[in-house]
């Protein structure tokens, strides 16, 4: 029986741009934080309704409940599968009860190619679910196919009905799915990866997730970050909304996204992508709360209210300006620039061919760090 076999589900078809690799080491720094209490989610996610998050959290401490084998579960595993499967249900509706409003329905699974699906699949459901006699869609937040959903669907909500278009009931079948019949630990990063690769079979589709559920991770406040300001905060905010945006060459300003320049050592064209480099990504943040500044992530790094890299990471507070250079430890020779965000990880635009993504500091390069508020 085919599991969720539909690569990208209905990301394929909104375009949702989180993207790239994210390492075991950096899995291992994101999924040690603790007990599932220690992650609960705060009230307020941007692109996250709060029912979701409601059900998110209520889906993982069922499994707490009623799969003893099941360990290490967190609400930002289902949010990042979620955030790729369907945007976390942006655009639509959500009741209080949990019910999706329209209804999230992917792409046709005739072999086409729609939704990264090559593998015809037919109708199983007669329509019920997913509104089409001819083949199956994938249906609901965290996108099941019909015959999956009669294997794992359940009634996360307690009306006594397996909706796959109710949140709580999606929800709660996810967590079913990813858990299986074995022992697991999900604070383990090579078992999240293989639960994932479980639930879609694509490591494409892995890197994808993984990334979104780091982003989750890092956007979540918990009581180990360290306190920062109020507008350190807003610089943070203001570069996570572009994660998954894509790498350009001189790319970016004060007011967002732009195309850039030509060309990068390697010959990557910034005229031909909107996106930011990485000093563009911090022009645009620092513009937020009105500081202007210069354009390179050089001239960037002269700022007052230095901090060394001899002080060490422990320094350093959300929102503050990370550079790295050719000579570690120095201002000169500084080759790029991110945004802090706590827990020793940064936001930043890497280099051409990547996207805007968290990823932690790199210790190899650290150059120190300015203060902007």
């Amino acid at each position: 029986m085919k599991k969720l076999i539909v690569a990208g589900g209905i990301a394929a078809v909104a375009g949702i741009a989180v993207v790239g690799f994210v390492g075991l080491s950096m899995l291992t720094i994101l999924l040690g934080r603790g007990s599932i209490a220690e992650a609960k989610p705060p009230g307020d996610v941007p692109g996250v309704s709060p029912i979701l998050l409601k059900a998110y959290q209520q889906a993982v401490e069922g499994a707490a409940k009623t799969l003893p084998n099941c360990h290490g579960l967190r609400w930002q595993i289902l949010a990042g599968i979620a955030q790729i499967e369907s945007n976390n249900a942006a655009g639509h509706a959500i009741s209080e009860a949990g019910d999706v409003t329209p209804p999230i329905i992917g792409p046709a699974l005739d072999g086409s190619g729609a939704g990264g699906n090559l593998t015809p699949v037919n109708d199983t459901d007669q329509g019920v679910w997913d509104r089409d006699t001819n083949f199956d869609r994938a249906v609901g937040v965290l996108q099941f196919i019909p015959s999956s959903w009669r294997v794992y669907g359940r009634d996360g909500n307690n009306d006594s009905i397996k909706d796959p278009h109710n949140v709580f009931d999606n929800a709660a079948g996810a967590v079913v799915h990813l858990c299986g019949t074995g022992d697991k630990d999900f604070s383990t990063p090579e078992t999240l990866r293989q639960a994932l690769y479980g639930y879609n079979q694509s490591w494409s589709y892995v890197s994808k997730v993984t990334e979104a559920i780091a982003t989750f991770d890092v956007s979540a406040p918990t009581a180990d970050l360290p306190p920062g300001s109020p507008k350190g905060a807003v610089i943070v905010a203001a570069a996570m909304k572009w994660v998954g945006t894509p790498y350009s060459w001189g790319g970016g300003n004060a007011s967002g996204p732009s195309t850039g320049i030509c060309c990068s050592p390697g010959g990557s064209d910034g005229r031909k992508t909107t996106g930011f480099d990485c000093s563009g990504l911090s022009t645009y943040a620092a513009a937020q709360i009105g500081i202007n500044l210069p354009r390179t992530a050089a001239a960037q790094s002269l700022l007052q209210q230095q901090i060394p890299a001899s002080a060490g990471v422990a320094a350093l507070q959300p929102g503050d300006l990370v550079f790295f250079g050719f000579i570690p430890g120095s201002r000169t020779g500084i080759h790029h620039v991110g945004i802090y965000v706590g827990n020793g990880q940064m936001v930043n635009a890497p280099r051409p061919g990547t996207q805007v993504r968290v990823e932690p500091i790199w210790s190899d390069s650290y150059a120190g760090a300015v203060r902007l508020a």
